[in-house]
């Protein structure tokens, strides 16, 4: 069986939820994001998919137990489409970083998933034809908005995946010590690499999934058993995120609108930046990490 994605210009392409308690994820899922599930099973794995209005979003599968015996914990997990999913993997180990399953046919098609020289987690799959996955849907509510890498040194970082898939730099501005790397990819700015707290754990990747209001949307984590542990915070056009912790651990975020009578002031170090924000050009500011636990993309 194969999913629809596409490759898309080595952007990040599909998303996978790997949990302890699957029937747990999936009810909060459905219950935040109004996703739906279907069954996408194989006879050698067992596989659910989310979808968004009969868009397909992401998979969902029990995190194994193998990976669980040697301490991994609930997560997200990224695909970037590529053509060659062999070549960019042995690219990738050359470039200094980490092979955790080496190419390998999937139910999904053919995959790898890796980390980069900094430990952060993600995953390659090949090309395959467009099929339910629909571009122009991204802005929409459920699907994936924007993409997070928390970095031990974001300039580093950019500079690795440049050169592993050619992402391209977005004008941004580095004030005081700190700074946001905006990335782009085919002209589009899709995310940004953000210098994580001192004595934080590792680097990783963290998915941003679009949301009508953010209020109510963290008002179902909470009701649902989940945990909003930053925000909500103003981001350029008029956009608010929140940083969240499902049930069973796993770390996502959200983005969308709030009522104009619930914009309580941040605080934070402001980052100026002028950009391609999805498809929209726009100039704005970014309020990164105070130091007092208020931060945002």
């Amino acid at each position: 069986m194969e999913i629809g994605v596409t490759d898309n210009h080595r952007r990040f392409v599909w998303y996978e939820l790997m949990t302890t308690d699957v029937a747990g994820a999936r009810d909060f899922y459905a219950s935040v994001l109004a996703w739906d599930t279907r069954d996408a099973s194989t006879r050698d794995l067992a596989y659910a998919l989310f979808s968004s209005n009969d868009v397909e979003i992401a998979g969902l599968m029990a995190l194994p137990q193998e990976a669980t015996r040697k301490g991994a914990t609930p997560r997200w997990l990224g695909y970037v489409g590529v053509d060659n999913v062999d070549k960019v993997t042995s690219e990738l180990k050359r470039s200094g970083g980490t092979i955790y399953v080496p190419p390998t046919d999937t139910n999904i098609g053919r995959i790898a998933v890796v980390a980069d020289p900094e430990m952060a987690t993600l995953a390659l799959i090949n090309k395959v034809e467009p099929g339910a996955y629909d571009e122009a849907a991204l802005d929409q509510p459920g699907h994936v908005g924007w993409h997070e890498l928390f970095a031990i040194d974001p300039n580093k970082a950019f500079a690795f995946y440049q050169e592993l898939f050619g992402w391209q730099n977005a004008d941004s501005e580095i004030v005081e010590t700190r700074s946001y790397r905006l990335f782009s990819v085919g002209g589009d700015a899709v995310g940004g690499m953000f210098a994580r707290r001192e004595g934080k754990p590792g680097s990783f990747w963290l998915y941003y999934f679009n949301v009508d209001d953010i209020d109510e949307a963290t008002q179902r984590v909470k009701n649902n058993g989940g945990q909003t542990f930053e925000g909500p915070v103003q981001v350029p056009g008029d956009t608010w995120v929140a940083r969240c912790i499902d049930p069973q651990g796993a770390m996502f975020a959200l983005q969308g609108a709030r009522s104009r009578s619930r914009h309580p002031q941040g605080s934070g170090i402001q980052v100026s930046w002028s950009s391609n924000w999805g498809r929209v050009s726009s100039r704005g500011r970014v309020i990164v990490d105070d130091g007092k636990g208020h931060s945002s993309n």
